[in-house]
């Protein structure tokens, strides 16, 4: 009899618990149309996937990608009496959807906009918004902090391809190593999309530059290592996560260092993987990030409902456990780490560096 009793009262307890998470709805604003609704649809992919894990429903609608469709959404989601929202890749969409959805006290948790100033007014706006990816910043500031500590015994050069995006990363490295009393031996700016580039590994090589942090296209890049090899310069070159992007005729040369983002693939819970694909689903772009912010929009919700904290208080400094590895969000909304690391060429793919 006692058997039965304690059987039915777990049946009942877990009754309840289905029951409430039945009741939570999220949102979910990702770009279904337009020029962008392939990485929408990732979103709607992971998102629907772990809200199929986790027990819960979600209220999934496009955004456009633009102002109107951002804030269409946003009341659509104020309407529907969503927890939390989840996804948004541009900042026209969310900058528009969140006096809505913080007038209607619902927070959210972006997976794809990098746009500093988002988290950075926080004190003047104060929108609910929560970063679940890189900051704009992130990208440099992983540059300059990896390679000062990995090159700080090094000669080392910094070269740009006179691109916004090459100078900023290269000025951003060259002002850490200067604050860490290291001093480049040269300083240069190079002419993209050469054939070759063997007058800058002259120079280079002049230099006595060992180590060269390259502010480009991966193209140019594999360009340079291929040339410095062919001359017989003993040259390291790195570059950001434009080396993500396959190169052409020309791979990368062995040793190559790439400042980037981890394929979430291949770092993410393996029997989750293996329910995507399962369903058929590829675990590209956003897939992965919108299943693990389904996962922290419910663990939240959970804790604001047994602690008496707000939704926003309970997305804030706390370690959430996900598929992607554990997420914690600063009191600006910002990840608290860095998610930029260090990888190496191996001749076939970018590995994980493993640092003395």
């Amino acid at each position: 009899m006692r058997h039965i009793t304690t059987t039915l009262a777990a049946l009942f307890w877990l009754s309840l618990a289905a029951s409430a998470n039945a009741d939570m709805l999220v949102g979910v604003a990702a770009p279904l149309s337009g020029p962008s609704a392939i990485l929408g649809k990732q979103i709607e992919a992971g998102s629907g996937l772990a809200a199929e894990a986790q027990g819960i429903t979600v209220n999934t609608v496009d955004d456009a990608c633009t102002a109107d469709g951002g804030a269409a959404a946003a009341r659509q989601f104020v309407d529907a009496k969503v927890s939390v929202v989840v996804g948004f890749l541009c900042t026209e969409a969310i900058e528009a959807a969140l006096p809505i959805l913080k007038d209607a006290n619902i927070p959210v948790v972006t997976i794809g906009v990098r746009t500093e100033s988002l988290t950075d007014r926080r004190a003047k706006t104060g929108w609910p918004v929560y970063r679940l990816g890189p900051r704009g910043d992130d990208e440099r500031n992983a540059v300059a902090t990896i390679l000062t500590r990995l090159w700080q015994n090094d000669l080392f050069a910094i070269v740009d391809d006179g691109t916004i995006y090459g100078r900023e990363v290269a000025e951003t490295f060259r002002t850490a190593a200067e604050q860490a009393a290291l001093k480049p031996v040269f300083v240069d700016t190079f002419r993209p999309q050469l054939d070759n580039q063997i007058g800058l590994i002259g120079r280079l090589k002049k230099a006595g530059a060992t180590k060269v942090f390259a502010g480009g296209d991966g193209d140019d890049i594999a360009i340079m290592g291929r040339d410095a090899a062919q001359l017989d310069v003993g040259i390291t070159f790195a570059g950001g996560e434009t080396l993500r992007t396959p190169t052409g005729d020309v791979p990368y040369a062995v040793g190559t260092l790439m400042i980037a983002l981890p394929e979430w693939a291949e770092i993410a819970d393996p029997k989750v993987v293996q329910a995507f694909g399962e369903r058929k689903i590829v675990t590209d772009g956003y897939t992965l990030p919108a299943f693990a912010a389904v996962e922290v929009a419910k663990a939240a919700k959970a804790d604001a409902e047994s602690s008496g904290k707000s939704l926003a208080e309970a997305l804030t400094g706390h370690d959430f456990a996900t598929a992607i590895g554990t997420i914690r969000f600063d009191e600006k909304g910002d990840l608290s780490q860095n998610p930029f690391r260090a990888f190496r060429f191996d001749g076939t793919h970018f590995v994980p560096l493993e640092e003395k």
